[in-house]
C-alpha cells in the first residue's frame, strides 16, 4: 500500500463448483459449460417451470462436507436450504435455492504462505466464517447491441460458496489464500480448478482503515473475479480509489463492482442491497439434513493427504527446504509428478531442483500451464533417466540441460539424444590429458600468473579446456588433472 497510514481489509468469497454427474437439485447432467452447445443440460427444474420439485444431491453434499473437514470447519449437526430471492435472467425460478442462517459448515480457518513484494515471507491464520451449498445461476453474454443471451447450462450445478472473514490485509495474503484453497480443492477431488471456465469464481470483499479507526469503514464487493491475477489487481486497484476519496473529503458508497481486465479499473454496477432484500425463508419443498457423528466421520475417512501434509513429508521424507516443498505441493498433479520421478528411481533433491528450476523454466518460456506437466514431453520416467545420466556421470549437468531442452522439443528419451547427438561425458584421463596438455602449451603466460598466485585465472584455463571438449568433459576429473598439469610447470628449488 503507497499510503502507511491506511491499511486494506478483505474478506473473500469463493464460488466452487463441485465435480458431481449430476445437478444440485436434480438428475440433469453437468456439462462442460464452455464446450457444450448452449442450453442443451436443462430441464425443467433448472427452468423453473411450475410443478417441478427438488431433490438434494447427496454427493454434493458428500463433497461440502469435505471441504469444510479440510478446513479445520465445525459440521453443524443440522443444516437447512433457504431461497434467495431476486430477479435476474439468469435466473429462471426467481429465487435461488441456498443456505442462509444454517449453513453447511462453520468456524473453519485456512494457514497462508505470503510473499509480498517487499519484506519477509510469513505464515498467517485466515479464519473461514463458513462454507454453503447453493444452486449456480445460468451465463449471461452481452452482445455489443444491447441485447444479451443465456445459457441454463450451468443453472442448478452444485456449487459451494466458502466465506472467509475479513483477515485479509493485502493482495498479497488475498492472492495467497485463493491459491491454497484452490489447491486444496483439487487435492480433495471436488474442483479442477480450471477458472478460464468459470468453475471457481472469488468475489471480494474490499474497505480500508485509516491507522486512528477503531472499527471498519464501508465495504464494496467486486464480483465475478475469474483469475486469481485479476483479483489481485482488482482489490489493489479499489483499495487505491477507496483511499483517493477519503483523503479527498469524500466517503464510499456500498456497491456492487465488475472488473474491467482490459482498463485496469473497477466498474460500479449498482449500489448494494441489503441482505433483507433477497427475502430469504426456508425452502419449503426440501427437509431439513442431519449431519450425525456417524456420516461426518465416515466422510472425514475418506479425506486423502492434503497440501500442508504432503509439504511436511517432502520435508521429513526427502530433505526438501520449506520453499521447494511449498512449491512443489501447490499443484496436485506436480507433487504427483515429482513422486513419479523419485519412484522411477531420481535423487529427491536433485529430482525437486530439476523440476523447479529446469523444467519450469522451459514451460514458463513456452507459455505451458504447470497444470499440465504430466502430459508434457518430458514424461517422469525420462525426466528420472536424464537425472540418473548425471548421478552416474554418463553426462555432466551443463550438457543435461541442453538435453532436457530437445527432450522437450521431440520427446525423445534423454539415452536416445545422447547417442544420436554423442553427448557423453568424457571421463577417459588419456582423452582428457590430451586435451589438458595443449592448453596448458598454449597458455605460458596465464600458467605462470595463476603459480605466480592470481587463482582467478585457473577457471579460464579450465573453461577453454571445457570448450576444446565440446562441454562434455567430467569437470571434476577435468579440474584434477589441469591443477596436476599446471603444478608440473611450478619451477623447483
Amino acid at each position: 500500500m503507497p499510503n502507511q497510514h491506511w491499511m486494506t481489509i478483505v474478506g473473500l468469497e469463493v464460488h466452487a463448483e463441485l465435480m458431481t454427474h449430476s445437478k444440485m437439485f436434480s438428475a440433469c447432467p453437468v456439462v462442460d459449460s464452455v464446450e457444450a452447445a448452449p442450453n442443451t443440460a436443462v430441464d425443467p427444474l433448472s427452468l423453473g417451470m411450475p410443478g417441478t420439485l427438488p431433490v438434494v444431491n447427496q454427493q454434493a453434499v458428500a463433497y461440502g462436507t469435505m471441504v469444510g473437514l479440510a478446513l479445520g470447519c465445525e459440521i453443524p449437526p443440522m443444516n437447512q436450504f433457504a431461497r434467495k430471492s431476486y430477479f435476474y435472467p439468469d435466473l429462471p425460478k426467481g429465487y435461488q435455492i441456498s443456505q442462509y442462517d444454517r449453513p453447511l459448515a462453520v468456524n473453519g480457518y485456512l494457514d497462508i504462505d505470503v510473499t509480498p513484494a517487499t519484506g519477509d515471507s510469513y505464515t498467517k491464520r485466515i479464519r473461514v466464517r463458513r462454507a454453503h451449498l447453493e444452486e449456480d445461476t445460468g451465463k449471461l453474454t452481452h452482445l455489443g447491441d444491447g441485447s444479451s443471451l443465456v445459457d441454463y447450462n450451468r443453472a442448478g450445478v452444485p456449487l459451494l460458496e466458502i466465506v472467509s472473514e475479513p483477515e485479509i490485509r493485502s493482495a498479497e495474503e488475498a492472492e495467497a489464500y485463493a491459491r491454497k484453497l484452490r489447491a486444496i480443492l483439487q487435492y480433495l477431488g471436488v474442483n479442477h480448478g480450471d477458472m478460464s471456465k468459470g468453475v471457481l469464481r472469488f468475489e471480494a470483499n474490499v474497505s480500508v482503515m485509516h491507522t486512528d479507526d477503531t472499527e471498519f469503514r464501508t465495504r464494496t464487493e467486486i464480483k465475478n473475479l475469474n483469475s486469481i491475477r485479476s483479483m489481485f489487481r482488482a482489490i489493489q486497484v479499489e483499495a487505491e480509489r477507496q483511499i483517493a476519496l477519503y483523503e479527498k473529503g469524500e466517503t464510499v458508497k456500498q456497491a456492487t463492482l465488475g472488473w474491467d481486465e482490459h482498463k485496469g479499473r473497477v466498474i460500479i454496477q449498482r449500489y448494494k442491497e441489503r441482505a433483507d432484500e433477497y427475502r430469504y425463508f426456508p425452502e419449503p419443498d426440501l427437509p431439513i439434513l442431519e449431519m450425525s457423528p456417524e456420516y461426518v466421520a465416515s466422510v472425514r475417512a475418506t479425506l486423502p493427504e492434503l497440501p500442508d501434509a504432503k509439504r511436511q513429508r517432502f520435508m521429513g521424507s526427502f530433505g526438501l527446504n520449506a520453499y521447494d516443498a511449498r512449491v512443489l505441493v501447490m499443484e496436485q498433479v506436480v507433487a504427483a509428478y515429482y513422486e513419479q520421478v523419485i519412484a522411477a528411481g531420481a535423487d529427491p533433491k536433485l529430482a525437486a531442483n530439476w523440476i523447479l528450476t529446469n523444467l519450469f523454466a522451459l514451460m514458463n518460456k513456452s507459455g505451458v500451464d504447470r497444470e499440465t506437466v504430466g502430459e508434457s514431453n518430458v514424461p517422469a520416467g525420462n525426466l528420472a533417466a536424464l537425472i540418473k545420466l548425471v548421478m552416474s556421470g554418463d553426462i555432466n549437468t551443463p550438457t543435461a540441460v541442453k538435453v532436457l531442452g530437445m527432450m522437450w522439443e521431440t520427446g525423445d528419451a534423454p539415452g536416445v539424444i545422447v547417442e544420436r547427438e554423442g553427448l557423453a561425458q568424457v571421463s577417459d584421463t588419456g582423452a582428457l590429458n590430451a586435451v589438458v596438455a595443449e592448453i596448458v602449451a598454449a597458455n605460458p603466460d596465464l600458467v605462470q600468473k595463476y603459480l605466480a598466485g592470481n587463482d582467478k585465472l585457473l577457471q579460464a584455463l579450465f573453461g577453454q579446456a571445457m570448450k576444446a571438449l565440446k562441454g562434455q568433459g567430467n569437470p571434476q576429473t577435468l579440474r584434477e588433472l589441469l591443477l596436476q598439469a599446471i603444478e608440473a610447470q611450478r619451477p623447483t628449488d
